[in-house]
C-alpha cells in the first residue's frame, strides 16, 4: 500500500493556518496499485492449484498401471525397495525330459551331432572360370551327374590340334605301309635274279637294306602315332576336367559357387578363387557322433543297441547301434568319440542336427514300460540335510519359484523325478542362494 501526497495547492498552507485542520487529512491511499497486487496473487494461486491437480492425475494413472505389476517390481520402480533387493540373479534353465520305453533305462546318455558317412566338397581338378552351374541345394544326384562346367575354349583348340596330329600320324603310317610293300616286291624279284646271277650282290644288298629301312621307318611312325594319340587323350582329359561331376550318389547340401566365379584346386575363397562348387552328402547313411565321458566308456561296446532322440524331431525315437568306438581320447575334455549308426533314416534327418544318444543295456529280457518317466540334470536338484528336495523354475513374472519333488536314482549326471513334475518344465541349473519370489534373469 502506497501513500501519496495530494497535488500541491498554493492556498492549502494558508487555509490550513486559517482553518486550523490537521495536515494529515490531506493524505490519501492509492487504490489502483492494491487491486493489481491482488490480481497477481490470485493468478499464482490458480497456477499452483492446476499444477497440483495435474500431478495428482499423473500419479493416479501411474498407480493404475503399476497395480498389475508384482509387489517387488512396484517397489523397485517407486524407489522404496533397497538396492540389494532390486538386483536380479542370473540363472540358466534346462528342460525336464520325458522318456518312455527302454531309453529311460539307458546306461549312458551322450549328446552329439548327425554326420553323413560319405560327405565331400566337390571341386575342380583344374583352375578356371565357371560357365554354368546345373544344381540347387537339396537336389538328388547320382554318380557321374554334371554339376558345373568351366570355360574351355582354349582346350577345345588344343584338342582339335591333337586330333589333327593323330590323323597325320596315321596317314604317314599308312603311306609307309605302301612303301614297305613296294620294297618287299623289289626285294623278292631281286632274290630270284640273284639266284640266276642276273644282278650283282651289291644291287641285291641295296634293295634288301631299302626294305629293312622301310620297316624301321614304319616302327618309328607307329611310335609317333602312339605319342599323338597319348597327347590327344591328355587334351581330352584336360577338357574333361572342365566338367565337374558327382563322385557318388547323394544330395546337394551346400552350393558353394556361382556362374562367373573362378575356381581353383585347393582354393580358399577370395583372391585365390573358390575351392569347391558344392558339398554332397549321402543322406541314406547317417551316424550320430557323440562324446562319451571316459568314466562311462566301459559301458559302451560295438554293436550295442541305442535309441536316438533328435532335437528337431521331438516326437520320434530313432533306433541304432554302436558302429565304432574311435580308439583315441580327448585329453582336454576327457571324452571318447563314439559313432552310432541310425538304422531307420528318414527324410527328416540332415547332417549337423543335434541329438541325444541313449545307450541301452545289453539285457534282452529288460521289461519295457511305456509309462512316461521324467528326468532332469542332477545339478538342478536342491536338497536340504533332511533329504527334502526341490527344483526351481521361473514363473511368468521372472521370479524364482520352488517345486517340491521326489527324486530317484542318479545316472550319468541326470536324476529321475518320481513326483512333482509333469514334463516340459524348465528348471534352474545349479541354484545357489535362491529364495521363493526372488527376481531372476534367464541367461541362455
Amino acid at each position: 500500500m502506497t501513500l501519496a501526497p495530494s497535488p500541491p495547492n498554493p492556498l492549502s498552507s494558508k487555509e490550513a493556518s486559517t482553518s486550523g485542520r490537521d495536515p494529515l487529512a490531506s493524505l490519501r491511499i492509492e487504490r489502483t496499485a492494491v487491486r493489481v497486487e491482488h490480481k497477481k496473487r490470485r493468478g499464482w494461486i490458480w497456477l499452483l492449484l492446476f499444477a497440483m491437480l495435474a500431478g495428482a492425475g499423473y500419479a493416479a494413472v501411474r498407480f493404475n498401471q503399476q497395480s498389475e505389476l508384482p509387489l517387488q517390481d512396484r517397489l523397485s520402480q517407486s524407489g522404496w525397495m533397497p538396492e540389494i533387493m532390486q538386483q536380479r540373479t542370473e540363472v540358466r534353465l534346462k528342460g525336464v525330459e520325458v522318456q518312455r520305453g527302454r531309453s529311460a533305462d539307458a546306461v549312458v546318455v551322450a549328446t552329439g551331432y548327425v554326420e553323413s558317412r560319405r560327405q565331400a566338397r566337390i571341386g575342380a581338378r583344374s583352375p578356371g572360370r565357371i560357365n554354368s552351374v546345373t544344381f540347387e541345394e537339396g537336389d538328388r544326384i547320382t554318380l557321374g551327374d554334371l554339376l558345373a562346367e568351366l570355360d574351355h575354349k582354349d582346350l577345345d583348340a588344343s584338342l582339335a590340334a591333337s586330333a589333327a596330329s593323330v590323323a597325320r600320324a596315321k596317314a604317314a603310317l599308312a603311306e609307309q605301309e605302301i612303301v614297305i610293300k613296294q620294297s618287299e616286291a623289289d626285294e623278292s624279284r631281286a632274290q630270284k635274279l640273284r639266284n640266276t646271277s642276273a644282278i650283282s650282290e651289291s644291287e641285291y644288298d641295296q634293295l634288301y637294306f631299302s626294305l629293312q629301312s622301310a620297316r624301321a621307318r614304319r616302327e618309328s611312325l607307329k611310335a609317333e602315332l602312339l605319342l599323338s594319340e597319348a597327347q590327344h587323350q591328355q587334351a581330352e582329359q584336360m577338357l574333361e576336367n572342365m566338367f565337374i561331376r558327382a563322385p557318388f550318389d547323394g544330395t546337394i547340401i551346400s552350393k558353394d559357387a556361382e556362374e562367373g566365379e573362378s575356381i581353383m584346386p585347393g582354393g580358399m575363397g577370395g583372391t585365390s578363387g573358390r575351392g569347391s562348387v558344392a558339398t554332397i552328402a549321402d543322406l541314406d547313411q547317417l551316424d550320430v557322433v557323440c562324446d562319451v565321458q571316459e568314466g562311462f566308456i566301459s559301458r559302451v561296446s560295438e554293436q550295442q543297441k541305442a535309441e536316438i532322440s533328435i532335437d528337431s524331431v521331438p516326437d520320434k525315437k530313432y533306433h541304432g547301434f554302436v558302429r565304432k568306438v574311435i580308439p583315441m581320447g580327448d585329453r582336454a575334455r576327457a571324452t571318447i568319440k563314439v559313432q552310432v549308426q541310425i538304422e531307420d533314416v528318414d527324410a527328416l534327418l540332415f547332417p549337423e542336427m543335434s541329438g541325444t544318444v541313449f545307450f541301452l543295456p545289453n539285457a534282452q529280457d529288460l521289461q519295457v514300460d511305456d509309462k512316461p518317466r521324467y528326468f532332469c540334470p542332477t545339478s538342478a536338484i536342491d536338497c536340504d540335510p533332511q533329504g527334502d528336495c526341490v527344483v526351481w523354475v521361473v514363473d511368468a513374472d521372472k521370479h524364482a519359484k520352488q517345486i517340491k519333488v521326489k527324486v530317484g536314482p542318479d545316472r550319468d549326471g541326470r536324476s529321475e523325478i518320481l513326483e512333482g513334475v509333469t514334463g516340459g518344465e524348465r528348471v534352474i541349473v545349479n541354484p545357489t542362494e535362491l529364495q521363493d519370489g526372488m527376481p531372476v534373469t534367464v541367461v541362455e
